[in-house]
């Protein structure tokens, strides 16, 4: 019986099952896709006359390998044309080989001339010049972007105040000269908060701008802008021209979708624009932290995913789209194989207008595109080699995107979509997981595997709950996306069927944040992992492992169990299993100093799973996780001893997830921008504020506390700094807990820590001294010498710009016979006992 005829390619037996079976995948354009892009990002950072000579060295080099072959073969014929006495015959691989090798040289060359040429437009011309020395100046730019809002940030005891960020290219320059030069250099305009924040942000691509600032360098060497251009939103943004009417369309699209969910919950509001057209700007902080910690994030920016949900409602799976049983709404309707290609491109144009034709739009459109290409093939094979093209294409038309991580991540997530989870879904299968949920986990997978590196260069932490959030989101993602475009396409006709549509999103939309805030108050949701490439390599290396030992990993079921047990446990992270693994807290623990940086965050045990809070510290997922690991969740009292940034921008954190009695602040409302965000913080959690009257006693459980200061009225030369300086208005707690006494100075200089003293001149020995201000050099030594603590604690941040603790502090407090112990290199601080039994215990 002879042999059954098999694919050539695939070898596979023919007609037995798919007749368009697939040949190995097709890799030809991967290594100059590659090359060009390493040259690109290479060339952005190195001087032109470098690049030139490497781009006229590949060039050359590359040209030479394509002529190799016909001087070989002149020279083996011989001057006359009969064969010669030259060198052998090449082989046939060699012409294929040189030829190769030619193409990834001359990729090399376009690759760094593109970038070289885009370079060198940025840094010519008087933009840069004048940004080093920031001068002022007057320009006429044209916005390239949609307005962004930055995140405020704690540095030092205050808060950044939230800016606008808009890209733009600088079309007309007056110098502080009153010269005048007309270019094209990219800026990035930088808008300080102001009356006119609203009319600014409402600004559309293309936009033409006259506006005055101040130039500055960028913040880093490599970027797309030349410049950094800060000015205000004092006065409305004065434009000198309308957007073009592409832009003005798709604004009023953007603006529709926007309207039509203003009457869904705040989460569905804010998520389904940005889930739609990447429209993040209602997005609250709080949220947005969610979908980072569950690596969602990729949901809120446009990708090329939101592009094939709609081809693929249109054509259907890809590996059908040429079969005469094709699926999807083109065949439905009755429309031809040509026409529903030239339907889906209309579908691609569309998405690139409403969603703004930036590069990161054009990368994503481009990714998108690649499914097109399965409507004629209906074979995988064909969608590498259109990736590696796209890729190509791209850095060869916008070099900055060689820099750029989110192009990064999104050709990776394409590519291990394409490659690995194929694979990764049929082995899973031959397993008995049923096949949508193995090409689900499969996909999941394989995108976080490649992704993950590169999340770890940009956070220096892992995400154990990446996956399964994830499988949990996919579900959701293309109703919530097919119901905002329809909702989005509607609105300018009917806002009412547009808000119906909306509201029926809202359900999967709702389902995706409640994911993303679910996974992230898990307490092992994200693991801290050593950042930069080296951090990168070391997890992908690991990775690898894993993948390969998957197999073998497979035939020992316990030890496949036992893993998921351990990386359960890791997430949920019960407080009696991390007690006993980690030894943190210790048992009996009464007073607990958080390590948040450079700031404030102090627990008082008040009972089970009880305790009075004293300062939040800057950060809200720092104080979160120490009150996690102390296992708080219920906190009778949260003090606040003064409004500075690095003392309550962490309120959140407290806040979240756990039963908050009430708030006690100072008497002073200094800074103001941070005394109301506490207030409007706590109005949003239903927490009610007082303040802390001086002379007050209360107790919770077993502590007991007095307020010392702000001394009523005050006391001499203390007085005015009481009122007026915030750190002389902290308040300062005397407190007893069991045989253990301690004093808590918030942040007092020396005038107040002299009214303390004078207030209570018959102030009791301390076991424990909450040193004020981080141990700055500014401490008054009397207050020191009679508190006479026996562990004096320091809340710092490791290689604080502030030089704190100061030498001479430490010094002080070890010559008044203090043990001192410091956040910034004993991490969190514990004190268990009294008396004789007193101790301290640090977590790294």
């Amino acid at each position: 019986m002879s042999a059954p005829d098999v694919h050539t390619d695939s070898g596979r037996r023919l007609g037995d099952a798919d007749p368009r079976q697939e040949a190995p995948a097709d890799l030809r354009l991967v290594p100059p896709a590659l090359a060009t892009w390493a040259a690109a990002a290479l060339a952005l950072g190195v001087p032109g006359r470098w690049v030139a000579i490497g781009v006229v060295l590949c060039t050359c080099a590359g040209l030479g390998l394509l002529a190799l072959p016909r001087f070989v073969a002149r020279a083996h014929r011989g001057g006359d044309g009969t064969a010669g006495p030259g060198p052998a015959r090449p082989s046939r691989r060699a012409g294929p080989r040189n030829t190769a090798v030619a193409g990834v040289l001359l990729c090399v060359a376009a690759g760094a001339a593109a970038a070289g040429l885009h370079g060198a437009d940025a840094r010519s011309g008087p933009v840069p010049g004048l940004a080093e020395s920031y001068a002022r100046v007057e320009a006429e730019v044209t916005v390239t972007s949609d307005p962004r809002q930055t995140r405020p940030r704690v540095r030092g005891d205050h808060s950044t105040p939230v800016s606008l960020l808009l890209d733009a290219e600088v079309d007309r320059l007056t110098g502080p000269d009153g010269s005048v030069t007309k270019l094209r250099t990219p800026v990035l305009v930088m808008v300080a908060p102001g009356d006119a924040s609203k009319r600014w942000q409402r600004l559309l691509p293309s936009t033409g701008l006259r506006i005055s600032g101040r130039l500055a360098p960028p913040r880093h060497e490599g970027e797309r802008a030349a410049a950094v251009l800060a000015t205000d939103a004092g006065d409305p943004p004065p434009v000198i021209r309308q957007p073009s009417a592409l832009q003005r369309a798709a604004g009023r699209l953007r603006a529709g979708l926007r309207e039509a969910t203003d009457g869904l919950d705040a989460d569905a509001r804010a998520l389904l624009p940005g889930l739609v057209v990447g429209d993040t700007s209602r997005v609250p902080p709080d949220l947005h932290d969610a979908f980072k910690a569950t690596d969602l994030t990729h949901l809120l920016a446009v990708s090329g995913a939101n592009l094939s949900i709609l081809l693929f409602l249109l054509i259907g799976p890809p590996g059908t789209a040429s079969r005469s049983e094709r699926r999807g709404l083109a065949p439905r309707l009755g429309i031809s194989l040509r026409m529903t290609a030239l339907t889906g491109g209309g579908v691609a144009l569309a998405f690139v207008i409403v969603c703004r034709p930036e590069p990161s739009v054009l990368r994503a459109a481009a990714c998108g595109l690649i499914t097109l290409l399965a409507i004629g093939t209906g074979r995988r094979r064909s969608l590498i080699p259109a990736l590696a093209a796209a890729v190509l294409m791209l850095v060869l038309y916008d070099p900055w995107l060689a820099r750029s991580y989110g192009f990064l991540l999104s050709v990776l997530a394409t590519g291990a979509l394409l490659t690995l989870a194929p694979r990764w879904s049929g082995a899973l299968q031959r397993h008995g997981v049923p096949a949508r949920l193995a090409e689900v986990v499969a996909a999941a997978g394989a995108a976080q595997a490649v992704c993950a590196p590169v999340v770890v260069v940009l956070a220096s932490r892992v995400s154990l709950v990446a996956i399964p959030c994830n499988l949990l989101a996919e579900f959701a993602v293309a109703p919530a996306t097919v119901l905002g475009f329809a909702a989005l396409a509607v609105a300018p006709v009917s806002m009412p069927v547009a808000e119906t549509l909306a509201e029926v999103a809202g359900w999967p939309v709702g389902w995706i944040a409640s994911v993303a805030r679910t996974g992230a108050a898990l307490p092992g949701a994200e693991a801290d992992w050593p950042g930069g490439w080296r951090g990168a390599a070391l997890l992908a290396v690991l990775t690898a492992l894993l993948v390969l030992s998957a197999r073998r990993l497979a035939r020992h079921p316990w030890v496949c169990s036992a893993a998921a047990l351990l990386l359960v446990l890791a997430v949920l992270r019960p407080v009696p299993l991390t007690r006993l693994m980690s030894g943190w807290p210790p048992p009996g623990w009464a007073f607990a100093l958080c390590d948040v940086g450079q700031g404030d965050a102090m627990v008082l045990a008040a009972g089970d799973d009880a305790g009075v809070v004293v300062d939040t510290g800057p950060e809200p997922r720092l104080v979160d996780g120490c009150l996690r690991d102390l296992g708080i969740t219920r906190v009778p009292l949260l003090l606040l001893t003064h409004f500075h940034a690095d003392h309550v921008r962490g309120l959140p954190g407290v806040l979240e997830g756990r039963e908050v009695g009430g708030i006690q602040t100072t008497t002073l409302d200094e800074p103001p921008e941070q005394a109301a965000f506490v207030k409007r913080t706590a109005e949003a959690a239903h927490v009610p504020m007082a303040r802390a009257v001086p002379g007050e006693r209360r107790r919770a459980g077993p502590l007991d506390w007095q307020v010392l200061w702000p001394a009523a009225g005050g006391r001499g030369a203390a007085t005015a700094h009481v009122t007026e300086e915030p750190n002389d208005s902290s308040v300062t707690l005397l407190v007893r807990s069991g045989g253990l006494t301690l004093l808590l100075l918030g942040d007092l200089e020396p005038p107040a820590q002299q009214g303390v003293l004078r207030s209570h001149p018959a102030l009791p020995r301390v076991d424990v001294l909450k040193v004020a201000h981080h141990g700055s050099a500014h401490q008054d030594t009397a207050l020191l010498h009679s508190a006479r603590p026996r562990l004096a604690l320091i809340s710092c941040g490791r290689d604080n710009p502030y030089g704190h603790p100061a030498a001479r502090t430490v010094e002080a407090l070890e010559a008044a016979g203090a043990k001192v112990l410091r956040t910034d290199t004993h991490g969190a601080i514990a004190v268990t006992g009294a008396g004789a039994e007193l101790r301290a215990a640090g977590r790294l």
